[in-house]
Order: C-alpha cells, then structure tokens, then sequence
C-alpha cells in the first residue's frame, strides 16, 4: 500500500475545504433526490454548520490532510470523534476525498487507513460512514477495506 501521512488542516485549508465540501455535499443530495437544485447549497451549508458550530475549533472533531511521504497533497479526512447516533466508542467518517489527480492510485485506501488510525488512537473502537449508494468506486473501497453495510435505504421513483 502506498504510504500517506496525515497533518491536522490549517485554517485557510478548512475555510476551502468548507465551501468545497458544501458544494460537494448539495450535488450529492441533489443527484440522489434528496434534496431540490435551488435549495441544495444552503441545506448543506446548514447541516454542515450545525455538526460544526465553533467551525475548526468543535470539540471532537478531527480534521486532517493527507499528503505522501514527499509532502505531495493526496486528499483530506474529516472525523468525529462522537458518532452522530451516539454510539459509544464509534467514531464518524463524515468526509474523506483524493484529489481528482491523485485517484486510481491505492491513495483512499492509504489514507482511508491512516484516518482510521487516528481514531483508534483518540480512543475509538469502530469507525462508521455513510456513503451515497451510487458512488461505487467508494462502495468498493469500503467493503474491501473491511466494512460492512449496517444500515441501508432504497428509493424507488414512482413519477413515470
């Protein structure tokens, strides 16, 4: 496996990734009818604001960037150290991306592991994620990286 260290996110970092994964966020919603076009962007910004209200500086939040052994960036990790359920001793993947450039390179599952490293050392026993069920490429990175569905919602459009 390719090697890929971890350095907690700067805040100008945060401040980027932020409006990024929002943006991200919406689309995702949007594509999975979740959530209508128009009002997307701001629902993201909401629930992101509310799973972060003192921004970086949330207690039990990690944030983290992933770069390769030369200082190359590869991608970032966000992690709650709290699960959102309140399950106790699991940890929250609640966003990890590779850079466009750097997938297809082993590089998510590198730094997949590093990020799961660092919950067990701030104490976690499991990690959980939720990913969009159309996002196969994660799906896969998952299930070989040893997780497994616990929970699972289908939708069926009955418009036409």
């Amino acid at each position: 496996m390719t090697e890929v260290h971890v350095r907690s996110m700067s805040p100008d970092e945060f401040d980027r990734w932020q409006t990024d994964l929002a943006v991200s966020y919406a689309r995702s919603h949007v594509e999975a009818g979740n959530w209508p076009a128009e009002e997307a962007l701001d629902r993201a910004r909401e629930a992101n604001a509310a799973l972060l209200p003192q921004g970086m500086a949330t207690p039990g939040m990690i944030f983290l960037v992933g770069a390769l052994p030369d200082g190359a960036p590869v991608g970032h990790l966000w992690i709650g150290l709290t699960h959102p359920k309140g399950l106790a001793g699991c940890a929250y993947l609640y966003d990890i991306e590779v850079l466009p450039e750097r997938r297809g390179q082993g590089l998510g599952r590198a730094l997949l592991a590093v990020g799961e490293e660092a919950a067990r050392q701030r104490g976690a026993a499991a990690l959980e994620l939720n990913v969009f069920g159309d996002n196969a490429p994660a799906v896969g990175l998952y299930r070989t990286s040893g997780y497994r569905v616990s929970t699972q919602q289908m939708r069926k459009d009955l418009r036409g």
